[in-house]
C-alpha cells in the first residue's frame, strides 16, 4: 500500500502519515472527469473480501473480473425483476459486504438501474426513517435482512403504517434463513400483502444468489428459499456425499461451477482446499457450511451453519428451528440460540431472547422464561425445550446483520468472550454478559 486518499468530513483527530496519507478534496478534482473504461482479463482480480467471522478468523475472498460480473449483473436483472426504466432499486446493505458489493455497486451499476443509497442507520433520526424515504423516492424493489425486519416487528406495525409505500411492487430477503413468522410480517406490513418476497441465499464466497423464488415464476412458501436459479446446479446430501432425497436434511452443496464463484482465499491457498473441497473432494462438490432440508415438493430449506446445529442427548438439532419457534411465540421480537456444554445431555440448548416491549410492560421476566420454554417443548419437543433462556435487550450482530453465536456460546459456556472487533455494536456482549452473570 503505497497511498490511502482520506476524505475531510467528521473534522475528527486523524493519524496522519505525510508520506502515505493524501487529502481527497486536494488531489481528486484535479483529475481528468474524462476517463476511458480500461479492458481486463476476465479473471484479472476484482477485489478481496473478508467474510465477517462467524466462525473464526476471517478469511479473504478472492473475486475476479469476468464471473462475479456475469452472475451479479444476471442475478441483479433476473431475481429482482428490473425494469432499470421504471424502477427504483434500494438494497440497504453496508457496501463494505458482499452484498453491498454485488446488489449495490457491480449489479444495478452494470444494469443501469436507478437506486436509492442511504448511509444512516433504520432509527435515526426517528424509527420510521426507512418507510419515509420508501415513501419520499418512491422505491418500488427492497432488498434487506431478516435481522433488520424482526427489529421492526418489535417496534410495531403502527410505525410502517403511517407511510405510503404503494410504491413497492417486490421485496427481497438476504443475510441469514428469514423464519416463517417474519417472511409474513414482511409481505402483510411491507408488502400489503401483494408483493412478491424473494428469499435470496448465497454467500460471500458464491459472490451472487444462488438459490432464490423468482418472482411471477415461482409459488412462494413463507421461509423457504426454494430452488437453485437457472443453471445453479445445487444438492442436499449425507456425510458421504449420496443425496438425502426429499423430505430429508442434510448438508448443502454446490455440484457444478458458477460464474461467480471464489477463485481462492488471499495469501492461504491450503484453507482454501480444506475449508470448501475437502470434505467431498471425491466427488467435486463445493461444501458451503450450511445445512438444509428438502421438502415433500423438492424446495430447500436453510438451517443455518453446520456448527450452529446442537446433539442434545443424541438428536440433532437445528437452532434456526429454534429460533423460528421462539420468533413465533406473540411475545418474542427476536431470538437467538446455542448449543452449550451439558454433563448430562453432551449440549443443552441455551436461548437469548428479545421481548416486545408491550410485553415486558405486562409481565414478569420469569413468567416470559418459563412460557418460552413451554412453548418451544409444545413447537418442536420435549428434547428441544431450552434449559435456559437469557432475556436480552440487544444480540450480538456483524454489520452484515449476523448474529455471531460463538459469541453466545463463550457467555453460555462460562468463558471469556472472544474477539468482537467485528460487531457493529461492540458494547453488546459486555452488557449480555452482565444479564446472565
Amino acid at each position: 500500500m503505497e497511498h490511502v486518499l482520506v476524505v475531510k468530513r467528521g473534522e475528527n483527530e486523524v493519524d496522519w502519515d505525510a508520506d502515505r496519507d493524501v487529502w481527497w478534496h486536494e488531489v481528486v478534482p484535479q483529475a481528468s472527469a474524462e476517463h476511458e473504461a480500461q479492458a481486463f482479463p476476465a479473471e484479472n482480480p476484482l477485489f478481496i473480501l473478508y467474510t465477517s467471522g462467524t466462525t473464526g478468523k476471517p478469511k479473504g475472498i478472492l473475486h475476479t473480473t469476468g464471473g462475479y460480473l456475469t452472475q451479479a449483473a444476471y442475478t441483479h436483472k433476473y431475481v429482482f425483476d428490473l425494469h432499470p426504466e421504471t424502477d427504483v432499486f434500494w438494497c440497504t446493505a453496508d457496501i463494505g459486504w458482499v452484498t453491498g458489493h454485488t446488489y449495490v455497486t457491480y449489479g444495478p451499476l452494470a444494469n443501469g438501474a436507478t437506486q436509492l443509497m442511504y448511509e444512516g442507520t433504520p432509527d435515526a433520526p426517528h424509527p420510521g426513517r426507512w418507510w419515509e424515504l420508501i415513501q419520499k423516492y418512491g422505491v418500488t424493489i427492497f432488498y434487506t435482512a431478516p435481522t433488520a425486519i424482526r427489529s421492526f416487528m418489535k417496534t410495531g406495525r403502527q410505525i410502517p403504517q403511517q407511510f405510503d409505500l404503494s410504491s413497492l411492487r417486490l421485496l427481497g430477503s438476504v443475510g441469514e434463513p428469514i423464519n416463517p413468522e417474519a417472511w409474513m410480517w414482511y409481505r402483510e406490513v411491507i408488502g400489503a400483502d401483494r408483493t412478491p418476497i424473494v428469499d435470496t441465499w448465497w454467500q460471500t464466497e458464491t459472490g451472487a444468489a444462488m438459490v432464490s423464488p423468482l418472482p411471477g415464476i415461482t409459488a412462494a412458501k413463507p421461509g423457504s428459499a426454494q430452488v437453485p436459479l437457472p443453471g445453479i446446479s445445487i444438492d442436499v446430501v449425507d456425510d458421504d456425499g449420496n443425496e438425502v432425497g426429499n423430505g430429508n436434511g442434510g448438508l448443502l452443496v454446490i455440484t457444478e461451477p458458477w460464474p461467480s464463484m471464489l477463485r481462492g482465499i488471499w495469501g492461504d491457498p491450503e484453507r482454501f482446499k480444506e475449508t470448501y473441497w475437502e470434505k467431498f473432494q471425491d466427488r467435486g462438490f463445493y461444501f458451503a457450511g450450511d445445512g438444509a432440508r428438502l421438502d415433500e415438493d423438492g424446495d430447500l430449506w436453510l438451517l443455518g451453519r453446520v456448527d450452529d446445529v446442537m446433539n442434545v442427548s443424541g438428536h440433532r438439532l437445528s437452532t434456526t428451528e429454534i429460533e423460528s419457534s421462539l420468533v413465533a411465540h406473540e411475545a418474542t421480537a427476536e431470538a437467538a440460540v446455542v448449543g452449550a456444554n451439558d454433563e448430562t445431555t453432551g449440549q443443552a440448548v441455551v436461548a437469548f431472547v428479545i421481548i416486545k416491549q408491550s410485553y415486558l410492560d405486562q409481565h414478569s421476566p420469569e413468567g416470559l422464561v418459563a412460557q418460552l420454554r413451554g412453548w418451544v417443548g409444545e413447537q418442536i419437543g420435549p428434547i428441544a425445550r431450552p434449559r435456559d433462556v437469557y432475556i436480552v435487550n440487544e444480540l450480538p450482530k456483524t454489520r452484515s446483520g449476523k448474529i455471531m453465536r460463538r459469541l453466545l456460546r463463550d457467555v453460555a459456556e462460562g468463558r471469556e468472550v472472544g474477539d468482537t472487533t467485528t460487531l457493529a455494536d461492540t458494547a453488546v456482549m459486555s452488557i449480555i454478559s452482565a444479564q446472565v452473570k
